[in-house]
């Protein structure tokens, strides 16, 4: 088990450099953007290239950063239902999600992706748009996305089988996500 977990700090440590990396993405991004709208306004030009960079700039940020959201537990889930569970409940049901759920499904992109981004790679395939950019440099943004959240996936599962069988602390101890009403200190109300 030591071995694994040297593993899963490892793909954490690298899924922590590239998700706190690309959030610079959003900002440029916006900078490309707010550049277009002015360029358009001011000078009544446009670019197709330009409106494709920011598609290709947030498309990236989002899948990669889906690994890091995930190494961050702070993946979409119910948690209405999920927080009423005792943290070991907890944990088999992110076991099971990530075994039976994440990974296929994470496994199945990949499969398809290979081809499709070879194929575009290949092809030299450009944007249909006049001026438009080249393609497949954002299909290979989601093939590498999809590795990295197939990476992810295997240290979660490492990390949670540690967990369970007391290999490993619990990076995150159980609580509940929603406060009972009564709990809630409101400002005194003033006359």
């Amino acid at each position: 088990m030591t071995a694994l977990l040297g593993i899963s700090r490892l793909i954490d440590r690298i899924t922590e450099i590239i998700g706190k990396s690309v959030s610079w993405l959003i900002l440029v991004a916006v900078l490309v953007s707010a550049g277009n709208a002015i360029i358009r306004k001011i000078f009544n030009m446009s670019s197709n290239a330009w409106l494709e960079a920011q598609w290709y700039l947030f498309g990236a940020a989002f899948m990669l950063a889906a690994a890091y959201t995930l190494s961050q537990n702070e993946h979409i889930r119910i948690d209405v239902v999920y927080g009423k569970f005792s943290r070991r409940v907890q944990h088999w049901i992110d076991l099971f999600g990530h075994v039976f759920f994440l990974m296929p499904f994470v496994l199945l992109m990949l499969y398809f992706f290979i081809p499709y981004v070879r194929m575009s790679y290949m092809s030299g395939e450009v944007s249909s748009s006049a001026g438009g950019l080249i393609i497949w440099p954002a299909k290979a943004i989601l093939l590498f996305g999809f590795i990295l959240l197939a990476l992810q996936g295997v240290s979660e599962i490492i990390k949670k089988i540690a967990i369970m069988t007391g290999n490993m602390d619990d990076p995150s101890p159980y609580a509940p996500t929603h406060a009972p009403l009564e709990d809630v200190v409101l400002p005194e109300a003033r006359p």
